[in-house]
């Protein structure tokens, strides 16, 4: 499996990663949340793969990188990461990923790929919409939806042909 599996869809990654960066600047300035230079950066590093990453995957990155930072510090960077919305934790990889609608409310819906691991975001309402009618249907009242579909994506699909 290589380093950093390419993304689903095809799209200017570094464009992606600065976009999400920027949105992160913007969205902390107006909520007047401090997104201190090692927020930033893990917020960078989990944003340079579509894989999610695991805190001490990102604590490992940062120690290459001369950082000397405790898993409490990413600990706490992840926490703010998510209070904020600019990223999801996938529960069941124990990682995290960048959330590519942030700033705005939504509910979390997500493919994941088996075999190489990437992980796509899916702009699907309609599923949460449907879950939570379901829910208060019997009476419950969700707080949290996060939908997770394992499965292969295109690109491992066709390799799994040729196999």
């Amino acid at each position: 499996m290589p380093e950093r599996a390419l993304p689903y869809r095809p799209h200017n990654h570094d464009a992606c990663v600065s976009h999400a960066l920027a949105d992160a600047r913007t969205i902390c300035r107006q909520q007047n949340a401090r997104l201190t230079a090692i927020r930033e950066r893990v917020l960078e590093l989990i944003w340079q793969s579509h894989r999610p990453l695991g805190a001490y995957d990102i604590l490992g990155r940062l120690g290459e990188e001369g950082h000397n930072a405790a898993p409490p510090t990413v600990y706490r960077a992840l926490d703010f990461l998510q209070q904020y919305g600019l990223v999801h934790r996938i529960a069941s990889l124990n990682a995290f990923i960048g959330c590519p609608h942030a700033g705005e409310y939504h509910r979390g819906t997500f493919l994941i790929c088996r075999q190489c691991g990437n992980v796509l975001e899916l702009d699907a309402p309609t599923v949460s919409e449907s879950i939570e009618a379901a829910a208060r249907a019997e009476g419950f009242r969700p707080d949290d939806i996060t939908l997770e579909i394992s499965g292969l994506c295109p690109r491992c699909q066709g390799a799994e042909a040729h196999d």
